[in-house]
């Protein structure tokens, strides 16, 4: 998800391709556009009775819409989400009593209905629908009297002015909206923890917030004691992953060796601010904050005790000195995207962890040379020998002989260590890779790495929508150059029951432990297949001449070169998922790959070209990315088959708009390398008959132009658009291909938030009323050192920051000054 530079060991991030198949690939493009104008109020009739006064109505004419305010007897438009007041006044005089009540349209909640000014929340509506409501008075003497107002809803739009481009070290939000620090790195979790310093000395991250904030998940919390409401807005616990470190600032001077070896109390810094914080939130007085002192607050680290589940729990391949039995293991690493469980658990994804390993130059021929199986398998993984790995944890000498924390991340075969891995850590790598499912709400739980669901470079893992009855899907995408699009359907059909269940983790195993793993293929002609992993199928055998399959957890362990056998379509980088809650349909953002030629185009990934930049030169392949989008045949997530388009390709608004800005981006909505993405909640107006997506960014290729950012869109559906060619030019080689793209988007694709310098936008959930936003901003100043800082976010965020003030990872909390929801 990210680029990182440490003065040790670069860090790929994804962006190298270990699929040396030759696949099919595929690719296509944009949303279904709403006019943020088409929903504006209309003309007012005059007052029809001469018992109420004049007619008073604003109109929401600007992008910005207003509130809606309508007297008795008038008419009125506004759109989904709006605040509506329903006025009526008796002519001359007051009234003895006055109410107001609803004769007609989708139902709303009157408040303030026994009086003579009601208010109520426009609904979701996904065509317009005309509401009527009565206002009843009976004056100081006289008969009641009854008037009629009528308000016409219209579809959500976005209600913000797009936040222009900006190379400015600050997060920068539409007007009407403040954002608001929540979470640093460093931050002290646990009672009697010391201040952050933030000049290198700090220690003891077991018990602060951990780096590189990425994939988030906010949980309802009970107004008392420690579990879930999924209804409450200002108690919480928050679920975040820390993917990686910016070293640079984490030491006094950046990191040391001492005579090839790393110092221990570096190495431990450097490890305990990898994994998962869960930390407990609150908001008093219309401020966020988070608890220090909870009971829940804990964080999850690579050292952590885990627990595996599923088919490959035991078998051979993950037994280690630490685990001889190979159904346990320690920690979780390079934490991404994340996923949320209708029964209250987070899903942690561990996406880039092959590159932590060190494996000796040698090691091949000890496992049995090249074309052995786990040496096959340990190429396709990305796991070379010769490599010292990240950060080189592997060289401490800890003062604890007899530790293990250290020569964990060596991978190289000890030649007098037993054959079956139990003497070393020789198959520590196959215990990575995983989805791993945390219980937000007991810190006394162990984690459990989901095997079911395959291992590779996961990023997000979302469910789609539960239908009782139905077996649910989950949602995966492998983020490495030219790799694939997964779902995971479960055994078991979905009980609405099971959300409310205690045993949460218990819930996992039913859902998460049984049931088939499939991969994308996606065809010219608009249609796709799903392909299962399952052993004896196909070329899923012991015979098969590329790699002998022995048994489903084989298959699993390798769910790379299963899918390589089956043909699945080699993708420019799939990172995250998100599901429509409304119609279904899954998205996937492809951010962006390197070595996509022209010569390999196809309808999926219809482009390959050169991004020039005005400063740091230029980048080719598919540069900016695209997002994906597929619809379940018979809207079912147990479907094997699918259609698909191209929702939006990510462009610069100056390049070509034939062949490379495809949807027609302006200087409003353009963007590079989409990464993070989500839908709002469907507890909101957000995630409810046309709901909000969220689109973050990872960007390489348009920094000369802008910081990266958060858009927010309301897609269409798929196949909204139609089929175009694209014409591919690098490298001297042309290639045209035929794509399915959606509508342009237009107007509801637009820019809400720039993030400071050097950044990542990434990680993104709401409370329950969608009134506040969780985002996470990523390694700012990431390429600085510690002598020459290059963002002093987040200090500056609220006012000048103090000299050599250190960038922090960190979350943040968006809210909207008129109290309304995010975004509409």
């Amino acid at each position: 998800m990210e680029t990182f530079n440490t003065v040790i060991t670069a860090y790929d991030d994804g962006d190298i391709d270990t699929n040396r198949t030759s696949n099919p690939h595929l690719n296509d493009m944009i949303a279904s556009r709403y006019s943020r104008r088409q929903a504006l109020m209309g003309g007012m009739s005059a007052a029809t009775a001469a018992v109420f006064g004049g007619a008073l109505l604003s109109a929401c004419s600007g992008v910005d819409a207003i509130p809606l305010t309508i007297v008795a007897g008038s008419s009125g438009q506004t759109t989904s989400g709006k605040l509506v007041t329903l006025t009526g006044t008796v002519a001359g005089g007051s009234a003895r009593n006055s109410s107001w009540s609803q004769t007609g349209g989708p139902p709303v909640t009157l408040t303030g209905a026994n009086s003579n000014v009601a208010t109520f929340i426009a609904p979701s509506v996904s065509a317009n629908a005309t509401l009527t409501f009565q206002f009843t008075a009976i004056p100081e003497s006289g008969n009641a009297v009854n008037s009629v107002a009528t308000v016409v809803i219209a579809p959500a739009v976005l209600g913000f002015t797009a936040v222009p481009k900006s190379l400015a070290d600050i997060v920068t939000v539409p007007t009407g909206y403040t954002a608001t620090v929540l979470y640093r790195l460093g931050d002290p979790i646990a009672s009697g923890v010391s201040a952050f310093a933030n000049d290198g000395t700090d220690t003891n991250f077991a018990q602060r917030a951990g780096d590189h904030h990425d994939g988030l998940t906010f949980f309802g919390l009970a107004a008392t004691g420690t579990t879930p409401d999924p209804t409450s807005n200002t108690r919480g616990v928050l679920a975040l992953n820390h993917e990686n470190i910016t070293a640079a600032y984490l030491h006094t001077a950046g990191q040391t060796s001492v005579g090839g070896a790393r110092p221990e109390a570096e190495a431990i810094k450097e490890i305990e601010c990898h994994g998962v914080s869960v930390i407990e939130v609150a908001q008093t007085g219309g401020t966020w904050s988070y608890v220090q002192s909870s009971s829940l607050n804990r964080r999850i680290t690579p050292l952590t005790p885990m627990a595996f589940n599923g088919p490959v729990r035991g078998n051979a391949i993950l037994r280690t000195v630490f685990s001889p039995t190979g159904v346990a293991g320690r920690g979780t690493i390079n934490n991404c995207a994340n996923g949320t469980m209708p029964w209250n658990t987070y899903l942690t994804n561990e996406e880039n962890w092959a590159g932590y390993f060190r494996r000796s130059t040698g090691d091949v021929v000890a496992r049995g040379g090249a074309t052995s199986k786990v040496n096959v398998s340990l190429a396709r993984y990305g796991i070379p020998e010769g490599r010292a790995g990240n950060n080189n944890w592997a060289t401490v000498v800890p003062a604890d002989a007899t530790s293990t924390n250290f020569s964990k991340w060596n991978i190289t075969v000890n030649p007098t260590a037993a054959a079956d891995g139990t003497g070393d850590f020789r198959n520590e790598a196959f215990q990575y890779g995983w989805v791993v499912e945390i219980d937000p709400f007991d810190p006394a739980s162990t984690p459990r790495k989901r095997t079911a669901l395959g291992r590779m470079n996961h990023e997000g893992c979302q469910i789609g929508r539960t239908i009782a009855g139905v077996r649910p899907a989950f949602y995966m995408g492998d983020d490495a150059q030219n790799e694939y699009i997964y779902k995971f359907v479960s055994t078991a059909v979905w009980s609405a029951a099971d959300a409310a269940i205690t045993n949460r983790l218990a819930i996992g195993d039913k859902y998460l432990d049984a049931g088939t793993l499939y991969v994308a293929r996606f065809n010219a002609d608009g249609s796709g297949t799903w392909l299962p992993l399952v052993f004896g199928t196909g070329p899923l055998t012991a015979g098969n001449a590329a790699y002998a399959f022995a048994d489903q957890a084989d298959v699993l362990v390798n769910a790379r070169l299963a899918a390589d056998a089956l043909g699945a379509t080699r993708m420019d980088r799939p990172e995250w998922t998100a599901v429509n809650p409304a119609t279904g349909e899954m998205y996937a953002t492809l951010t962006n790959n390197s070595s996509r030629t022209a010569a390999a185009v196809d309808p999926a990934n219809p482009r390959a070209y050169n991004d020039p930049r005005t400063t740091g030169g230029s980048t080719n392949g598919n540069a900016n990315g695209h997002i994906i989008r597929l619809r379940e045949t018979g809207d079912t997530s147990e479907a094997t088959s699918f259609t698909w388009d191209i929702y939006g390709f990510g462009a610069g608004s100056d390049l070509d708009a034939t062949n490379i800005n495809l949807s027609g981006l302006d200087a409003t909505n353009d963007f590079s390398s989409p990464d993070g993405l989500w839908f709002g909640l469907p507890t909101n107006i957000t995630g409810t008959s046309t709901p909000l997506m969220w689109i973050e960014t990872d960007d390489g290729a348009f920094v000369d132009q802008t910081n990266c950012m958060l858009l927010a869109s309301i897609p269409g559906i798929v196949g909204d658009g139609g089929t175009r060619s694209v014409t591919s030019t690098l490298g001297g080689a042309t290639n045209t291909v035929t794509t399915r793209i959606g509508k342009t988007p237009g107007t509801t694709l637009r820019r809400f938030l720039v993030g400071p310098k050097e950044c990542e936008i990434t990680g993104i959930h709401s409370t329950p009323d969608g009134k506040s936003l969780f985002v996470n901003i990523q390694h700012p100043g990431e390429n600085g050192t510690a002598a020459s800082i290059t963002s002093n976010w987040p200090a500056n965020q609220s006012g000048t920051a103090a000299a050599g003030s250190r960038p922090r990872s960190a979350t943040i909390v968006i809210t909207k000054a008129d109290g309304g929801v995010i975004g509409i």
